[in-house]
């Protein structure tokens, strides 16, 4: 991902966006669609995927995301990916949910879609995947974020800190430090 400072920044962006400059959303778009599909790639199960799949999944959060703006505070860069991440989640969610209720029988040729499992899923396993999304959960605001930065998106401390408006890479790595110790107590607890 490249530094906030190379690149305009997110906020601005936003503002753009809520004064109805089409290019400025075009840029948004371009900059986080790539991110969100590698980080969402395989965490739609396959019983779950009908006509839609995770990469529709993303596109659409993504743009119901921005025709919603007047709802999200911005506080910093890595804040609005926390968002549209969660927005993601939410959707794989309801989908699942919509997946219960089909009738069962084969919709779609099961040959079409990536059976592989995410990266995260494929390291960790599904049960520990839950668990760690409720352990997300238990974080302050601010933890979620630098933990998703660091962990999911593969920001470095550096990265973080320019995105979350911290100080130095050192307070954006104690922060993620903090939140993973918790993490992984609530792992090993549960």
């Amino acid at each position: 991902m490249s530094s906030p400072s190379s690149l305009e920044s997110t906020q601005v962006l936003l503002e753009r966006i809520r004064a109805g400059e089409p290019a400025a959303r075009d840029r948004l778009i371009a900059r986080f669609l790539p991110i969100l599909r590698a980080w969402a790639h395989g965490r739609l199960p396959m019983h779950a995927r009908g006509l839609a799949d995770t990469d529709d999944l993303v596109q659409i959060t993504l743009v119901r995301a921005l025709n919603h703006l007047e709802t999200f505070e911005y506080r910093h860069d890595g804040s609005f990916i926390a968002y549209l991440r969660q927005g993601v989640v939410n959707a794989i969610r309801q989908e699942i949910r919509r997946a219960k209720r089909r009738p069962s029988g084969d919709l779609v040729d099961e040959s079409l879609a990536d059976p592989s499992p995410s990266v995260v899923e494929e390291a960790v396993g599904r049960e520990v995947l839950e668990r760690y999304e409720a352990a997300l959960l238990e974080l302050t605001a601010d933890q979620r974020e630098a933990t998703l930065l660091r962990v999911e998106f593969d920001m470095s401390y550096p990265e973080i800190a320019a995105a979350m408006g911290k100080p130095s890479a050192n307070a954006a790595r104690m922060l993620v430090v903090r939140a993973l110790v918790h993490v992984a107590a609530r792992l090993g607890h549960d």
